[in-house]
């Protein structure tokens, strides 16, 4: 995909900080360093466009990123962070489940699982959370290059089984190293923006 200007536009904590408009919405989802920022900067061809932190919990706003004037990729705060507060565990709850029950531009939530480990429960529950808002899941299995060929072949079937994934749902392989899985991102996001209009 060629993109020509990204912009951060808001760094929203409540829906009256929401983008105007009905420029379509791709949310990323998943645990604190689990590589959101890193697959959005990779998705967008920008070095730091979202804030990598080695620093877990630093993402504590829903950030929306225009691209072209096209579509938002909407970077989510992390969860299962244990350093957290429990006020700041039920603030970062209701921004989100605001976020998902009430934003009509969102398309699609896409959840994110570190392809190195078996999705915690964490994950299970963000999981069950996005398929009451939608048809069907993607899964991306970040950090896919940190594993040897068999060990990675042996992690996504992990995944698949402990998230129960279905025959409509998919599961992408993806490293902010070798570029593997972004352009099928990218296709995903594409056909079901086709699909909007």
């Amino acid at each position: 995909m060629n993109i020509h200007n990204v912009e951060l536009t808001v760094s929203a904590v409540s829906k009256a900080q929401y983008p105007e408009g009905d420029l379509p919405e791709f949310a990323f989802a998943g645990r604190s360093n689990v590589g959101k920022s890193s697959l959005i900067n990779k998705l967008l061809n920008r070095k730091s466009m979202a804030r990598v932190s080695s620093t877990p919990g630093k993402t504590a706003t829903i950030n929306f990123y225009n691209v072209d004037d096209t579509i938002y990729l909407v970077d989510l705060p992390g969860y299962g962070y244990a350093a957290r507060s429990k006020e700041e565990v039920a603030k970062w709850g209701k921004m989100i489940e605001d976020y998902l029950h009430t934003r009509k531009q969102l398309v699609q939530t896409i959840l994110l699982v570190d392809g190195r480990h078996a999705p915690t429960n964490d994950d299970v529950l963000m999981l069950e959370w996005i398929r009451s808002f939608h048809e069907n899941v993607i899964i991306i299995a970040t950090k896919m290059d940190k594993l040897k060929k068999r060990e990675a072949e042996k992690n996504l079937e992990m995944i698949w089984e402990r998230l129960e994934l279905g025959e409509d749902d998919l599961l992408v392989p993806f490293s902010t190293k070798t570029d593997e899985g972004k352009i099928t991102v990218w296709d995903m996001i594409n056909l079901m923006r086709e699909g909007e209009n």
